[in-house]
């Protein structure tokens, strides 16, 4: 009679630290990335389920939490081209991210806002920026673009932000 064996105790154990250490992380990403708290929560899932299968071929070469940001990005990717996506509604409030910004006297809502406002494109740049606090050279890797192409992209993401946020104090 064989005995069926389960997953490989080290690699299971090394996946809770994963886990532990880059959920909310990865969940805050996804949500802002989707826009919607349960397809980032299977996101997130996916996420783990990947880098799982993926971890005997991880290379210490660049950190872990790029790694799994890009895995999480790519997944984000993927279910954004699935053809149900459009039809989901992918609203989500600033109070339902997992961790709250704080920057200067702008309120947290007011900011989470302006980000959801922003192009996906340039949501990513910002998130994995100031809230993964990631190098620019990670952010390009993550991303697949040259350095420079996020450079720029994250000096334009700025004054658009500054101008939604000046928009929204003159409303008010």
């Amino acid at each position: 009679m064989n005995v069926v064996k389960g997953p490989d105790n080290a690699r299971e154990q090394e996946l809770k630290r994963l886990v532990d250490a880059y959920q909310t992380s990865l969940l805050r990403m996804c949500q802002i990335h989707l826009q919607d708290s349960a397809l980032a929560e299977d996101a997130v899932q996916e996420t783990f389920l990947k880098a799982y299968r993926a971890l005997s071929s991880f290379k210490n070469e660049g950190s872990e939490k790029a790694w799994l940001m890009k895995i999480a990005i790519n997944t984000c990717r993927d279910i954004r081209r699935s053809s149900w996506y459009k039809y989901v509604n992918r609203w989500v409030s600033p109070d339902d991210l997992p961790e709250e910004a704080s920057r200067g006297d702008v309120s947290n809502e007011e900011l989470s806002s302006a980000i959801l406002k922003l192009p996906t494109k340039q949501r990513e740049v910002i998130m994995l920026f100031y809230y993964q606090n990631m190098k620019l050279a990670d952010i390009a890797g993550i991303l697949g673009i040259p350095l420079s192409t996020v450079s720029g992209r994250l000096g334009r993401t700025r004054k658009k932000l500054k101008a939604l946020l000046e928009r929204s104090d003159q409303d008010d």
